[in-house]
């Protein structure tokens, strides 16, 4: 069994998502972006530089923070991202300095300094980050980045993914097997099963918008005021990552019921925006799945 078979893809700037069950191709997609894996047929181009060959060349202008785990556990976040910035060819005080940097970006305080093997599975995935971006790549491959972190962790890291793939010039390939994390940050998406791509595309244009069904943010008092909205015959659902309430209005006169509820429950509405069919449905029925 081919693990990639006829597998045709080009990706822009930006982040784009990449999916698919267990086994149906992901890691070997990466792996041979990365020219760990050769293809015994077609080409492979990243950056215009044909792979396997420019391999070496490629890699200095790719990040990868792969699902598991890279430290070394007894030498601190600085001294193990000092001697990946020695690889990639930096003097000693330039290595240092941008440790330093990039250790602020993923705000990894003085635990910096401690060995990693003190550290916990939020502070280890923050160093994967980081040691991802410090050598400023304009491609950069992330691996399940939210892997085994808790609800604040996986927005936070999130959002730094996030904050990366809105640069100048950067594309950004997020693998997860967790489509929230994909529809938070990406703007694209590849999905694969059993070695092909069965659906591929803008993700807005492959989940578009679900009647009288919004995206809510309080301020805060959220149980008093999803409890006014479900007496009043809406239905509230707790969306994931973060606090966001999917509400389905009950009328069409809703949007108004749920600013005027706020304000029973002293509180506001951060965010509001009309809601989207699930990227889960559009990935089932692409997998041939309920």
């Amino acid at each position: 069994m081919r693990a990639l078979d006829g597998v045709t893809l080009s990706f822009g700037k930006g982040a784009t998502g990449l999916l698919g069950p267990n086994g149906a191709g992901k890691s070997t997609l990466i792996k041979t972006l990365l020219g760990f894996v050769r293809a015994e047929s077609g080409a492979i181009r990243v950056f215009d530089l044909e792979m396997p060959a420019r391999a070496i060349d490629v890699r200095h202008r790719l990040g990868y923070m792969p699902e598991r785990e890279i430290s070394s556990p007894k030498v601190s976040a600085v001294s193990f991202l000092t001697y990946c910035g020695r690889i990639f060819g930096m003097s000693r005080v330039d290595a240092l300095e941008r440790a330093h940097e990039v250790l602020n970006y993923v705000k990894l305080g003085d635990s910096r300094y401690r060995n990693m093997e003190t550290y916990s599975t939020g502070m280890l995935q923050r160093v994967k980050l980081a040691q991802a971006i410090l050598h400023d790549p304009k491609l950069l491959l992330f691996d399940e980045p939210t892997n085994g972190l808790d609800p604040d962790g996986r927005i936070e890291i999130l959002n730094l993914i996030q904050d990366i793939a809105e640069r100048p010039g950067v594309s950004v390939i997020v693998s997860s097997h967790l489509l929230p994390d994909v529809q938070h940050v990406c703007s694209q998406v590849v999905m694969i099963d059993k070695g092909r791509v069965v659906q591929s595309g803008d993700i807005q244009a492959l989940t578009p918008r679900h009647d009288n069904h919004f995206e809510i943010r309080f301020r805060d008092n959220d149980a008093a005021c999803v409890a006014a909205l479900r007496a009043a015959g809406h239905r509230c659902e707790r969306l994931h990552p973060g606090n966001t309430w999917l509400v389905q209005c009950a009328g069409a006169d809703g949007v108004r019921t749920i600013f005027e509820t706020a304000a029973r429950c002293s509180t506001q509405v951060r965010h509001l925006q009309p809601a989207r069919h699930s990227l889960e449905s559009v990935f089932l029925q692409a997998v041939g799945k309920d």
